[in-house]
């Protein structure tokens, strides 16, 4: 196991002691798989984020291992073994398997992925990378893309393997590659994205030289399918720390590829705080959405909350007064986030809720101190839908005024605002609202079969339903009659 470092020892001690313990932990699992490669012939270790995770203290039940077996042997290996096995990744060198073990008193589950040495390059005309294995763990580290993702656990005799100083960045808390960045992003440009997703999630820095060949790489980021890219931004969202690493994401110019829309805000002002640029704005609301989060990160939350005013750079507008202007740039921005959700491949529903909450982010400030109508409060709730309370928690982030006055008037609006639908949705069940009468009834009342004319119908009661709350049936019907007497 790893040694302390002299020049830090304190750091490095503390690293050692949780690697200890935490590999103890999954030891009957990797052990036993290791001794079962070492039975065919083959060398096994636990690597990369997996050995970096160790030695921070929050190795998980997914475990990474390397090995100089190819594939095919891999799994003749593990199929015996594990409880359940995969070879969708093995084209890529990659078997995955499930293995349920008793570790003391518990019953645990390890999802494990085992991936013979390999080296991976793109050329300029592919968006896949081209994989060829190697030999040597030694020649497998040193493609991976960080140096604290560069370390390994030679098993079962728990070697620790450490050719470019990974422990040393670990304990500094610096991203550095293992070769020259550009040789490093040249290999796969994703790693750019996965520089500023490591320093969101492990609140690491990245070393200058790193940040450089970021800068000067930026455009080699287009090469990279919109699926691996959506999938580095998700992680890098659903982070501890996002803003970090979306403001590296900004500074390198990475972002002016991925999300143009992003950087687009920096030269913006915003209507109700004009020195306050909205890309700082934006970050604001992203953190203290976050900070409203009660069940764990919330994708489709944070990307509302990122992209909640991304419509204003094409809205702006100097009046003749001297105030900015961004009109409509609700729903303008909701148009702009579905174009560019799609262009990531992002799920129709997704795509869907999100836009949604972008359109529907600045409805509150209609409210004032409390003027609107039942039946405005009505269609409030029935707009968002299942989206409420991610919009009840968006709309408070979206204030990030300085002004404790100001600040404090619009809480406690939006309190009175809760309010008022937690007492009509107890009156009348306000996340189904329906029309009095539904389909089948409507034809019986008018007498006349399903068409068009039977959604013209629901429409108006159910119009009339939001505008007046619950009606009679007697009413309802009476309504009905009235509204298809002047159809004719």
């Amino acid at each position: 196991m790893p040694n302390a470092n002299e020049d830090n020892p304190t750091a490095l001690s503390q690293v050692q002691h949780r690697a200890v313990s935490e590999l103890l932990r999954v030891s009957p699992v990797a052990d036993d798989l290791a001794r079962r490669f070492q039975d065919a012939g083959f060398g096994l270790a636990l690597v990369g984020g997996s050995v970096r995770d160790a030695l921070l203290g929050r190795l998980g039940n997914d475990l990474d291992f390397t090995t100089d077996a190819r594939p095919e042997d891999v799994l003749k290996i593990v199929r015996p073994w594990a409880d359940s096995v995969w070879d969708v990744g093995i084209a890529f060198g990659t078997v995955g398997a499930q293995k349920d073990e008793q570790v003391g008193d518990a019953a645990q589950r390890f999802q494990i992925e085992v991936t013979t040495y390999r080296s991976e390059a793109y050329d300029r005309t592919s968006r896949k990378p081209e994989v060829s294995y190697g030999d040597s763990i030694e020649e497998d580290l040193v493609r991976r893309d960080f140096t604290v993702n560069a370390m390994a656990v030679a098993l079962p005799e728990k070697e620790f393997i450490d050719p470019h100083g990974g422990l040393e960045d670990l304990a500094r808390k610096v991203l550095r590659t293992p070769g020259t960045p550009e040789e490093s992003f040249s290999d796969d440009p994703l790693r750019m994205m996965r520089a500023a997703r490591f320093a969101a999630q492990l609140d690491f820095e990245v070393a200058p030289e790193v940040v450089s060949a970021m800068k000067a790489m930026a455009d080699r980021i287009e090469i990279v399918s919109a699926e691996r890219v959506r999938d580095e931004l998700n992680k890098l969202l659903l982070s501890a720390h996002p803003r970090k690493g979306l403001a590296l994401l900004v500074d390198t110019g990475l972002a002016a590829h991925v999300v143009p829309e992003l950087p687009a805000l920096r030269l913006e002002s915003d209507e109700h705080h004009r020195h306050k640029d909205v890309y700082e704005h934006s970050l604001t609301v992203l953190d203290q959405a976050i900070a409203l989060e009660e069940d764990g990160p919330d994708l489709v939350l944070r990307l509302a909350a990122l992209l909640h005013d991304i419509g204003k750079p094409r809205t702006r507008r100097f009046e003749p007064d001297g105030r900015v202007s961004f009109h409509h740039h609700e729903v303008v921005g909701a148009k702009m986030t579905k174009k560019r959700m799609t262009a990531l491949k992002y799920s129709n529903e997704m795509v869907k809720d999100v836009s949604r909450l972008v359109e529907l982010h600045l409805r509150f400030h209609g409210y004032g101190t409390g003027e609107w109508t039942d039946s405005a409060v009505r269609r409030y709730v029935r707009d968002a839908g299942p989206l409420l309370d991610r919009l009840h928690k968006l709309t408070r982030s979206d204030c990030t005024t300085r002004n404790k006055r100001k600040a404090g008037a619009l809480s406690r609006a939006y309190d009175g605002l809760e309010g008022r639908i937690a007492q009509l949705q107890e009156q009348e069940e306000l996340d189904a609202i329906r029309p009095d009468l539904n389909g089948n009834e409507i034809q019986e009342i008018l007498g006349i079969g399903p068409g068009p004319v039977i959604g013209k119908a629901y429409a108006f009661l159910l119009d009339l339903r939001l505008e007046n709350g619950p009606m009679e049936r007697d009413v309802a019907v009476a309504a009905l009659k009235e509204w298809w007497a002047a159809q004719s």
